[in-house]
């Protein structure tokens, strides 16, 4: 029996010394990794995960029979609190300008970062130090930068294309180009041993200013020359939802905004969040009903007006009075109050993209986890198979439009003035609001 007793001392006086040593000493202790702490992005609002019913609350007015009834579950996220706005939008735009000016107009390495000693860069290729840009930008009329102008000639119209003689960037220079990894393509051909990784990667090159030509297209007979010529370039409406732009559009700016991030945390040694994309259809209905259980409004219901009377979003009230919710388009982006969630203009305003590909019959068959259906349309394909989700309803939609579980859809190459869109980033790890 004293055998024992000394044998369970000496394992206890092993186990205590093995909890307050450090270092290694052959015993699995995982990949020494930077710390991350869940931060909340820039003009972001968390959306804590959940489950809801997804789909029709009321009447199905159109008898179409698209919005049925399915529980669903889905993860946290970090969703956009507002819609993205002209001046958010114009950011990228200008981003697009100013790295096609350095790289094929100015051919001043003063642009570019500079390698240290000697030493040539990797592979030949130049890096565009944008510190440096946004210190010294490369349209100044400052000394030292007044030489660009007779370089950059190149982007303006020429010739008859000219108005007044004026300078005018051509916007048809204005091309982002971009990769992009297809992680369900990959998933799907994943055993086959002929596939390359260079399959599965998206090419696309985007051009990125929007339409504004939308707010003469869009509408028969009607005066909207002042829309054209100053929704996207007057400071008047900055905080304006952005329009015009494509669903393509929409998904290059989430993967230069995924860029930008990126670029900013590699500089400080800091861990990347997850990319910036659309939102999936599911999200986005989640996100709108911000926790409320069969609601058919972001703010709750059934009416669209308050005890007061006041409208609560901004639509086509009655038969046309457009400026009874407070605007005749469009409205600021904070405009009405915002949801449980924090977001503003779930309904109303413009409608928004998602990342979900269209189809009638998608809530019988997509899973009941995190669901969504994709499809990555080519060129080539019909029409059909080009079809995107849109939310929401927009300024000029009637109120069946504003519902939540109302869902209906745009080509993914089309503009329109009623249509925008915002943007989520996914939630890295355990809900923060799990207590267990």
């Amino acid at each position: 029996m004293k055998q024992i007793y000394l044998l369970l001392v000496v394992l206890g006086v092993g186990i205590l010394s093995g909890c307050g040593g450090g270092g290694d000493r052959g015993e699995l202790t995982g990949v020494p990794q930077r710390s991350f702490k869940a931060e909340v992005p820039y003009g972001m609002v968390y959306v804590p995960g959940g489950t809801f019913l997804m789909g029709q609350t009321d009447q199905d007015v159109t008898f179409a029979q698209i919005s049925q009834t399915k529980q669903v579950t889905v993860p946290p996220f970090f969703m956009d609190q507002t819609e993205i706005t002209n001046s958010q939008y114009k950011q990228f735009v200008y981003w697009v300008r100013d790295s096609i000016a350095i790289t094929n107009y100015a051919n001043d390495n003063k642009y570019y970062l500079q390698p240290k000693g000697t030493a040539a860069n990797a592979g030949g290729k130049k890096y565009i130090n944008w510190d440096y840009v946004k210190k010294n930008p490369v349209w100044s009329n400052k000394k030292g930068q007044a030489g660009n102008s007779q370089k950059l000639q190149g982007m303006y119209y020429q010739d008859e294309d000219r108005v007044f003689d004026r300078n005018e960037i051509d916007v048809r220079l204005l091309k982002y180009n971009y990769a992009l990894f297809e992680l369900r393509d990959a998933a799907n051909h994943r055993n086959d041993p002929k596939s390359k990784r260079s399959d599965f990667i998206l090419r696309d090159t985007v051009a990125v200013y929007p339409d504004t030509l939308v707010w003469l297209s869009d509408f028969s007979y009607a005066a909207n020359e002042p829309m054209v010529e100053g929704y996207f370039s007057h400071p008047a409406f900055r905080n304006y939802p952005v329009v015009g732009v494509t669903w393509r559009q929409s998904r290059a700016f989430t993967v230069w905004r995924t860029r930008y991030n990126e670029a900013y945390k590699d500089k400080r040694h800091l861990p990347h969040r997850a990319r910036v994309e659309l939102p999936t259809e599911a999200e986005f209905e989640y996100a709108a009903r911000g926790g409320r259980i069969g609601n058919d409004y972001p703010w709750g219901g059934p009416y669209i007006k308050n005890a007061k009377g006041c409208l609560l979003a901004n639509f086509k009230p009655g038969r046309g009075n457009y400026t009874d919710d407070g605007g005749a388009y469009t409205v600021n982006v904070r405009s009405y109050f915002p949801n449980d969630f924090g977001l503003y203009n779930m309904a109303g305003n413009v409608a928004e993209w998602t990342a979900s590909a269209f189809d009638p019959s998608a809530s019988t068959f997509v899973h009941d986890l995190a669901p969504t259906f994709n499809y990555e349309a080519k060129a080539s394909d019909p029409e059909v198979l080009k079809r995107k989700v849109v939310r929401g309803g927009s300024w000029k939609d009637v109120g069946y439009f504003l519902q939540n579980a109302t869902r209906t859809y745009e080509y993914q190459d089309t503009a329109k003035s009623y249509i925008g869109f915002r943007c989520v980033t996914h939630f890295q790890g355990r809900d923060i609001t799990d207590k267990h």
